[in-house]
Order: C-alpha cells, then structure tokens, then sequence
C-alpha cells in the first residue's frame, strides 16, 4: 500500500507542480525581453567595432579568456575600435565555469580602468562572467545575492556579445550562469537587461574550433531548442525559433564537426545558437539543463557535454508526455515523412539524437559520475527543475537518481545494484 500511496501522492505532487509552472508560464509571456541587433557572416566582430567605436564610451571593457587573446582572434573587433578612436582594455583571464572569486577579479578590473561597456568575446563562460560583471558593477553588492530572478535594481552596464562557439545563445539570452567554488554549485542571475544591446555572428572566429568543442557545443544548443520546444511555456515565436535551430543542427553539425573550415555550416551553426537563444530565452529548458548544471557544479563537466550525454536519456524517459511534439521535431530535423504515424517518427527522432551523439563521438556516460553522489545531484536537479523549469513529464527524486545512473562509468554502472523504480 505505502508504494501505491507515494505513487499518488508523487502524481499529485506532479499536478500541482505543473499547474504553477503554466501558470508561471502564462506571466513570463508579458516580460518584455530586449534582443540584440545581430550582424551576421564573416567579418561580422569588425563591423560590431566599428559601431561600438561609435557609441561615444569612455572606455570599453573586453572579457575573454587568454587562448582567444593569444590566437588573435581579437584583432578585428580592437582593430576596428583602435580605427574609430575608442579605448578598451582587455580582462582575458577567464576560466571555464565562471568561478566567482574570478568575476570579482574583473568586477575589480573594470572598476580600475574606469569602463562604462563590456564586450564580451568567447564561448559561454566569457558571457557568463561578462553578464555577471555588469550586473554587479550596477548594483554593488555580493554575487550570491545577485543570484535568482531580478536581484539587481540598477541596469547593468551596456554588453556587447561576440560569440566564438555555437552553443551556448547566451548572446541573445536573460541568465548567467557562474559556479560557486565553496558550495560546488552553480548559480544562475536573470534579467531581461543583462541581454547584449548588439552581437556579431563572424564564422571566421568559430573554423578553428577542435571538433570535441563543436560537437558538445552544437547538442548543447540542439538542447536549447528541444527542451523549449518540449516544455509546458511553448509561445508561437518559441516554437518558430526551436524548429529553425534543429532543423540547422541537423543539416549542418555533422559538417561542421567534420570540416571546420566550412564557414557556411559555421555561419548556419551560430544562428541555430542564437535561434535556439531566442527560443529558450522565452520557454525555458528542463531536466537535462537541471542535470548538467550539478555535474557542472560537482565535477566541472563542460555544460555542453553534460547536456549532450544526459538529453537522449531524459528525451526516453519524457517522451511519452511529448510524443506529438518529438514528431514534429521528427519532421523539422528531415529523419521522417508525414506519412507515419506520430508514434513511428517520435521513435525516429529519439534514434535520430543517438545516432548524431554517435556521429559526434559524444560519450554514453560521464566518467566522473560516482554512485555516491547520485541522491544529492538528483535531489539538486530536482529542486532547480521543480522550482523554475516547465518541464513535460515530471520525475520523483528516485526516477531522477535511475536517469543519471544510466550515465555512470560502464564498469562502476556494472558493479551497482539495480534498484526498483518508481513510475
């Protein structure tokens, strides 16, 4: 009886969770979110110099990491910002994950060199700290108090974004994401004002990707649009922009992955990024964002692999709640007709996820996984999940633990008793 009882009372749980995330949902539709005018196409970050230049700023702050700094991947944006008469330092110490005690440093940095813009120039964790530096720069006060939904009461400080991987659409997009390194945990800041005022899509910058980065980065922006196409706050424009970025992903990721000099499945990968940006900037992600964030937080998994190697096993265990929507996603990403049924092209497109994660040498498992830690990260993912994500099909912390346990290490998994699951 006791194992019927938290069946139901998991599913009433599940009801009423659901009905205040739609809810939620219903208000997010009337929050305006700004979008960035967008310059597209090779020679794109020069041109984004040359209006910045301008704009009449004091000074310009440029947040990066060193690798970028040294391949010179900078020098057609400062180039064109040196042409036009503007001054600009460069803060290129950043590190994956956006560490805390390194915003601070560039909190610091800005402040000393006397700034009044950031341009922020790299893969996520460059947009992470320079979001993180705006809003913190306006409103002085901690970043852990920074973090959740519209803690600042001040505008951050104007952000120019120039993405360098295709991923993340954090240059269109409300959150940053940074990494708490006493708590091992990752914190999230939104504000509809921390999106970029403008932002260059320039290929050039994206052909010397290795190919492990643009496969982990291209099935995390793949992610962006499945989870926001998936979930309970779907709009027409989300929709809209979710199946113009799978249908990119999947015409051009393989090619990407495969010849890296190919600006034009380059250039189609950044705006499947950015498409898939806007889609879940409006809709919101789920339970594989939940996951990945806590392998982030405990691990350091890059959050473009963590997304990669748990999306197909949370697209098995939701599909029966979104078994419509994976058709048309079936059809969107060319792996179906319309001649088959809804059940026979949701199979396909969960295959058709397996297949390119294979395609890309994404791995099945996490290798850092441990058995021990799989309560707490569940018990995490659910909290982030239950608390902000409009996710399709809602899990107990006992199913959740099953999901990320189909990612251990096979030799760890093989060693594990198997455990009853709940439905």
């Amino acid at each position: 009886m006791s194992f019927i009882s938290d069946l139901m009372s998991d599913s009433v749980r599940a009801n009423g969770l659901g009905a205040l995330m739609k809810g939620a949902g219903l208000v997010t539709r009337f929050i305006p979110i700004p979008q960035p005018t967008l310059l597209v196409g090779p020679g794109s970050s020069g041109r984004l110099g040359q209006a910045i230049a301008g704009f009449g700023h004091n000074k310009i702050l440029i947040v990066t990491d060193s690798i970028i700094s040294k391949l010179g991947l900078l020098n057609d944006l400062t180039d064109a910002l040196k042409a036009g008469g503007a001054q600009f330092v460069v803060f290129d110490e950043i590190t994956p994950d956006a560490p805390i005690p390194l915003i601070e440093k560039g909190i610091d940095f800005y402040k000393e060199h006397d700034c009044d813009a950031i341009v922020a120039f790299g893969g996520g964790s460059s947009m992470d700290a320079s979001k993180a530096i705006a809003v913190a720069v306006a409103n002085p006060k901690p970043l852990r108090q920074l973090a959740g939904y519209f803690k600042g009461l001040r505008s951050p400080v104007k952000i120019y974004a120039v993405p360098t991987t295709a991923g993340t659409g954090s240059e269109v997009t409300v959150a940053a994401v940074i990494s708490d390194p006493e708590t091992h945990k990752k914190l999230v800041i939104v504000d509809p004002r921390m999106v970029p005022k403008m932002a260059a899509l320039d290929p050039t910058l994206m052909t010397g990707l290795p190919p492990h980065i643009t496969a982990a980065t291209g099935i995390d922006a793949l992610t962006h649009a499945i989870e926001a196409f998936v979930g309970n706050w779907t709009t027409d424009y989300s929709d809209g922009m979710a199946l113009s970025a799978v249908g990119l992903i999947f015409e051009n990721l393989r090619v990407a992955y495969n010849d890296g000099k190919n600006l034009a499945a380059r250039e189609k990968m950044a705006l499947a990024s950015t498409y898939a940006g806007f889609a879940f900037t409006r809709a919101n992600v789920g339970y594989v964002h939940a996951i990945a964030h806590q392998f982030g937080g405990l691990y350091h998994t890059p959050h473009g692999l963590a997304n990669a190697i748990m999306l197909p096993y949370v697209l098995k265990y939701s599909s029966p709640a979104i078994t419509g929507r994976l058709a048309q996603l079936a059809l969107r990403a060319r792996v179906g007709t319309e001649a088959e049924s809804e059940d026979e092209l949701a199979q396909k497109f969960l295959d058709a996820v397996d297949q390119l994660n294979r395609d890309l040498g994404i791995p099945t498992y996490l290798a850092a996984l441990k058995e021990s830690d799989i309560p707490e990260l569940a018990k995490a993912a659910c909290h982030e999940a239950h608390t902000g994500y409009p996710v399709p099909r809602y899990m107990t912390q006992e199913v959740c633990e099953g999901i990320i346990r189909q990612a251990l290490p096979p030799a760890t998994a093989a060693a594990t008793p198997k455990r009853r699951k709940k439905a």
